[in-house]
């Protein structure tokens, strides 16, 4: 059986990602929950997170630390850099995006389908700022995509579905969902709970994802962090 994890809500989200990035990943956060990530990889200098307008190595300001109105990142938020860090052009960043460069992309979603398609640019409605961003292209060159959002609607209807009802950002890519429920991840077209959320209950989340799921809890030690590339 799997044993809940603490911290319900976005900052468990966060959290958990943050724990699972292993050292040495080359990474880049997206906006909305993903860029919450950011402020937990403050002290870890061996994550390299990139920004789409061409910086590897950002990272969050310190509490004292003057801003810089040239030093910003893909969503225009102020950042400072490490030590080592790397500016460069933007058609090179889109090249790392795209060449299979980066070990895993962060990104929030609208909904993700038992087969690790992905809809996170539209929300289909002609009145809806749709706003693609780097998001194809970081879902096609990505070795590992990890998918952050809260596990139902504000109507309280699933985001993990059979198949994505929302105009798609890409086809079979997402390797792991993780949601204010739980840590899913996406195998073959097989969805497993690889850990629960608070008192959240396998018999509850059952009920709440539309999908088939497999109870699979991931094994790990105490401050053990799984690395990108390890798929599943």
């Amino acid at each position: 059986m799997i044993t809940p994890t603490a911290l319900p809500g976005r900052p468990g989200i966060v959290q958990r990602v943050a724990r699972d990035l292993g050292p040495g990943s080359y990474v880049n956060l997206g906006v909305g929950i993903p860029v919450d990530v950011l402020p937990l990889l403050r002290h870890r200098p061996d994550i390299f997170v990139h920004s789409e307008n061409g910086v590897l190595g950002m990272r969050t300001l310190d509490p004292d630390e003057a801003t810089d109105d040239n030093m910003v990142n893909a969503g225009k938020m102020p950042v400072g850099a490490h030590e080592g860090a790397a500016f460069f052009h933007h058609a090179d960043s889109f090249a790392m995006m795209r060449g299979g460069h980066l070990d895993a992309c962060v990104l929030g979603a609208y909904q993700a389908s038992a087969s690790g398609d992905l809809a996170n640019w539209s929300l289909g409605r002609p009145d809806a700022a749709n706003t693609v961003g780097g998001a194809m292209d970081l879902v096609v060159g990505a070795k590992q995509v990890w998918v952050t959002m809260e596990h139902l609607t504000h109507q309280g209807k699933p985001r993990i579905l059979p198949e994505c009802t929302l105009p798609l950002t890409g086809v079979g890519v997402v390797n792991r969902v993780y949601t204010d429920k739980a840590t899913l991840h996406i195998v073959d077209g097989t969805v497993i709970v690889a850990e629960l959320v608070g008192d959240t209950t396998f018999d509850e989340l059952v009920d709440i994802t539309p999908v088939p799921l497999i109870d699979r809890p991931v094994e790990r030690e105490q401050g053990q962090a799984l690395h990108p590339r390890q798929v599943g």
